[in-house]
C-alpha cells in the first residue's frame, strides 16, 4: 500500500531559529551595554551604580543587570568605595586594534626621539569616522598642560593632527566635515567653514599644520602627515608646545619623524605618485607626497 502524499499545508523544511523577532532584542542589550560603558569619560572614570542608571537613560534594575554582566567579563571594574570604573579588560581588547597597536610599535621610536629633541608633549593620533582619536602620547611635567590622552576623542577642525588628517582626505569626506557643526573651545577655535577650507588648503601644500589657541589659548601644535606604503593618510603626529614659543622651531624635527614613521610603514616617496592617481580614480581618500 503506498504512503499518503504529504499535506501541503505542512512544511517539512527546518526551522529559522534566527527570525527576525529576536534581532531587535539582541542588538537592543549590545546597544544598552555599549551606552553603559559610553557613560565614561575623562572627566567621569568613576561612577555609582546609580550616576551609571541615570546617564545612560536606563532602570536602575536593567542597569545593575548589565553593569554586573560587563564587571563580571572585565569591561568594567568595583572599586572599593563601591562604584565603578573601567576594567582592565577593555584596554587588553583595545590594544588588539590593527591600526592603533601596529602603527604604534613603528611609531614608538621616533616618538621618543621627537620627545628628546623638544621635551615637550608628542602625540599620536589616528583619524574614526569625523573626528581624531589619540593612540599614543608622551609627556612630561614641566610642559604645557594638554586635555589629550590615550584614546581621547577631538575634532578635526580644532587640532593640529586633525587639520592635517583632514587636509589630505578627499574633497567628499572634506565637504561631509565642514557641513557638520563645529564646536568652539576657545576664542580661536576656526568655526567658519570657509576659514577652515583655507587652512586645509594651505596645510596640504606646507606638509604641516600649526594649530594655535584653539582647544586651549596656552598651547598650540606642530603636525605632520603620517603615509602608509600606498600614499594614503589615515594618521598623524604633532608636538604640543607653549604657545609662546615659536612654531618654525619645531616643524624640521616633526617633519623627520613623520617621515620615518612612514618609511616604517612601508612608505617611498618615489612611489607615491602612481598610488595617488590610482585613489583618485578608485574614488577613495588619496596621498600626497611629502617632501623630502
Amino acid at each position: 500500500m503506498s504512503k499518503p502524499a504529504p499535506s501541503a499545508e505542512v512544511s517539512t523544511a527546518p526551522v529559522d531559529t534566527s527570525d527576525s523577532c529576536a534581532e531587535p532584542s539582541v542588538r537592543s542589550t549590545v546597544a544598552r551595554a555599549f551606552g553603559v560603558l559610553g557613560v565614561f569619560s575623562a572627566g567621569r572614570t568613576e561612577l555609582t551604580l546609580s550616576e551609571i542608571a541615570r546617564r545612560a537613560g536606563l532602570p536602575l534594575t536593567t542597569a545593575h543587570r548589565i553593569v554586573g554582566e560587563l564587571a563580571r567579563w572585565g569591561a568594567l571594574e568595583r572599586t572599593e568605595r563601591g562604584s565603578y570604573q573601567v576594567g582592565l579588560r577593555l584596554w587588553e581588547v583595545g590594544a588588539l586594534a590593527p591600526r592603533g597597536h601596529g602603527l604604534r610599535e613603528i611609531a614608538m621610536p621616533f616618538l621618543e626621539d621627537l620627545y628628546e629633541a623638544t621635551r615637550q608633549n608628542v602625540q599620536l593620533a589616528v583619524l574614526d569616522g569625523m573626528e581624531v582619536v589619540y593612540v599614543e602620547r608622551i609627556a612630561t611635567r614641566n610642559a604645557v598642560a594638554v586635555v589629550t590622552r590615550v584614546g581621547t576623542r577631538l575634532p578635526l577642525h580644532a587640532t593640529g593632527v586633525g587639520l592635517v588628517l583632514l587636509a589630505f582626505s578627499d574633497a567628499a569626506f572634506q565637504e561631509r566635515v565642514l557641513a557638520a557643526p563645529m564646536r568652539r573651545f576657545t576664542e580661536k577655535t576656526m568655526t567658519s567653514p570657509a576659514e577652515v577650507r583655507r587652512v586645509i588648503a594651505d596645510v596640504r601644500h606646507r606638509r604641516f599644520a600649526v594649530s594655535e589657541g584653539q582647544i586651549t589659548l596656552d598651547a598650540l601644535s606642530v603636525a605632520a602627515p603620517i603615509f602608509e606604503a600606498d600614499g594614503r593618510v589615515n594618521a598623524a603626529l604633532s608636538v604640543v608646545v607653549p604657545s609662546e614659543h615659536p612654531a618654525q622651531e619645531y616643524i624640521p624635527a616633526v617633519h623627520a619623524a613623520a617621515r620615518g614613521i612612514s618609511r616604517g610603514l612601508g612608505w617611498r616617496p618615489e612611489a607615491s605618485g602612481s598610488a595617488q592617481r590610482k585613489h583618485r580614480w578608485a574614488g577613495r581618500r588619496d596621498g600626497a607626497t611629502m617632501p623630502e
